[in-house]
């Protein structure tokens, strides 16, 4: 090939890219003031809806007629989107923000439609925040709602407190060190497990590769996929860890052991081993201690205390479920450690 046509294939190729940018910037900027301007535009239709209201105008026994008829109107001088049930939720939207939120355009409607179902405001701020941060698309937003995000984190070192449940609703999910990116439990409802259904460690961990998006999303900010089995030789014995991630937030190597019953003490050896190796033997300059974690089908939390008593690695236990856990139940644990906290610091006064 001549240097002439290396030279226009070259050019091609930069202008190719370059214009693309352009185009795919622009597009982006339009996608986010459109986002803006139908979320301002909800929020002051929520507004006026309300004003009505307390004008007397809108009374209680007639309202949700009022509002049929003017959701019929509108749907038919209009378009689409303004369902009765639609203007409802932009009511409800100008009660719960009592300014046109700001999120650069990153949350739309959808999201917020999600958002104003929350009741608790701290529970809402902090996974408005975490929208934001991890820009989650709504159909993931729904997915941590539904899996109880806000209170598996809570749970996940025993020690929710108020102080912990107003610094997620201000600043979300932080990771400033290892026990920040732990949850308890795992749900992987994602694969499609019934329950009762025994698993092999295999299979389990070829589904979690199989769903890997979703394992990732289920894991937490930061992390990247590794590999699977990833050797580990100590006098001349291969051992293999089930799974390997690395969290560039965290700047750490997270190994992931999969046991499917109880967690047992060796189980921490065996993990303890495989961090000095990774320690010793794999990590870069600038690499931070690794991180273990064994998820099993059932932790016995005084195990755990015994077993890791000593160590000095970054190592923990947590369980994994195939269900979305009872919200009802997971609210009620974290209200009890609340209170159990409250109680100490009052004894200790």
């Amino acid at each position: 090939m001549s240097n002439e046509m290396v030279n226009k294939e070259e050019i091609t190729n930069e202008l190719v890219e370059e214009i693309k940018a352009l185009v795919l910037n622009a597009r982006k900027k339009i996608s986010q003031q459109v986002n803006e301007t139908l979320v301002a535009t909800y929020w002051n239709v929520g507004k006026t809806i309300v004003e009505k209201e307390q004008s007397g105008k809108i009374k209680a026994e007639y309202g949700k007629a009022i509002l049929l008829n003017v959701s019929k109107r509108l749907t038919k001088e209009i378009g689409k989107g303004f369902s009765k049930s639609n203007l409802f939720n932009m009511r409800k939207f100008y009660l719960i923000y009592s300014e046109i939120p700001d999120a650069s355009g990153i949350l739309g409607w959808s999201h917020y439609c999600e958002l104003i179902s929350i009741k608790e405001d701290a529970k809402r701020q902090f996974y408005e925040k975490e929208t934001v941060n991890s820009k989650w698309s709504v159909r993931e937003l729904q997915r941590q709602i539904d899996t109880s995000l806000f209170e598996r984190l809570l749970l996940s070192d025993g020690k929710a407190n108020k102080e912990k449940v107003l610094q997620l609703a201000k600043e979300g999910q932080i990771l400033n060190k290892p026990e920040d990116m732990i949850k308890e439990p795992y749900v992987f409802e994602f694969l499609g497990v019934p329950e009762q259904k025994p698993l092999l460690e295999k299979d389990l961990e070829y589904k979690l590769i199989k769903h890997i998006e979703n394992f990732l999303l289920e894991l937490g900010k930061g992390f990247m996929f590794v590999g699977s089995q990833q050797r580990v030789t100590v006098g001349n014995i291969h051992y293999y860890v089930d799974m390997v991630f690395y969290n560039k937030i965290l700047k750490t190597y997270v190994l992931i052991d999969l046991k499917m019953g109880s967690l047992k003490p060796e189980n921490f050896g065996q993990m303890n081993m495989y961090l000095n190796y990774y320690e010793e033997e794999v990590n870069d300059e600038g690499d931070n201690k690794p991180i273990g974690i064994i998820l099993c089908a059932d932790k016995d939390n005084v195990v755990a205390e015994y077993s890791i008593g000593g160590m000095n690695n970054n190592l923990f236990a947590s369980n994994y479920t195939y269900y979305i856990p009872n919200q009802d139940e997971l609210i009620a644990q974290v209200e009890q450690v609340i209170k159990e906290n409250e109680e100490n610091k009052t004894e200790n006064k």
